[in-house]
């Protein structure tokens, strides 16, 4: 575990010396994946030079979910500030034209978007790099909004599974309520990411290592028993979702 810490403390301090950047911005949720990066980043470049942005939308954000992200900012970021979302959104749907209120999907992607405005602004106001959230098993899926919380300068978990991300977090002393709550992109209320995607993070990540490894969906189910249906679906969602983690393709001319 120390070796993997210090491997992603090495990168960290690297793209911000290379980008010659004062320090990072990072989207502080009260979620273990944007604990785990502050933590990280504060161990890479010292905690005076992590910025934590809080946020919250009144609709979405629990109280515990405001007070867990608030004490990872004070654990972690010399700096942080904390910007209510309900205005910023309110704003927006009043000047779409065709703006409906139960578009579920649209609207929270458009929450997700807000924030990475808000995120880029500090970053570029303060001289700072965007550090991303993004674990290895959301990214595999795609369960992320592009250009949303899927936007940022680099991705110091990217190659964790959800599940050693958690084994990461205990590592660093993460608070277990922390650790153990139930991960959720907080776009709607009710939303879980378990639920939505239909299997525990342990099943998943056991898939997912097994379709890297180039295991066919039908052995791989069989060997974790897994429904082959349950299995294919999510087999369609890291294929599916392709094009969230390409750069966007060129038409080219020559």
């Amino acid at each position: 575990m120390k070796e993997t810490v210090d491997a992603i403390c090495a990168f960290i301090k690297q793209k911000v010396e290379k980008a010659g950047a004062d320090g990072v911005a990072v989207g502080v949720s009260g979620g273990i994946d944007s604990a785990v990066v502050a933590a990280l980043c504060a161990k890479a470049i010292g905690k005076d030079r992590v910025y934590a942005l809080i946020l919250p939308d009144k609709e979405t954000t629990s109280q515990e979910e405001l007070q867990d992200a608030r004490e990872i900012a004070s654990m972690f970021a010399g700096r942080a500030s904390e910007i209510e979302l309900a205005d910023i959104y309110a704003a927006f749907a009043r000047k779409i034209p065709d703006y409906a209120e139960g578009a579920r999907i649209p609207n929270g992607n458009l929450k997700a978007r807000i924030r990475m405005c808000v995120l880029y602004y500090y970053a570029n106001k303060f001289g700072l790099l965007v550090a991303g959230t993004g674990d290895k098993s959301e990214i595999a899926l795609g369960y992320f909004t592009k250009y949303g919380d899927g936007a940022c300068d680099f991705l110091p978990i990217g190659d964790l599974y959800k599940t050693e991300v958690k084994e990461v977090a205990r590592f660093l002393g993460i608070p277990a309520r922390i650790i153990e709550k139930e991960s959720s992109p907080g776009l709607w209320p009710g939303q879980t990411a378990e639920n939505e995607i239909g299997l525990n993070y342990s099943e998943i990540d056991n898939l997912l290592r097994a379709f890297e490894a180039g295991e066919s969906v039908e052995k791989a189910a069989e060997r974790l028993g897994i429904r082959t249906d349950i299995a294919q679906r999510i087999k369609l969602m890291t294929e599916n979702s392709a094009h969230k983690r390409a750069v966007p393709e060129v038409c080219k001319l020559r």
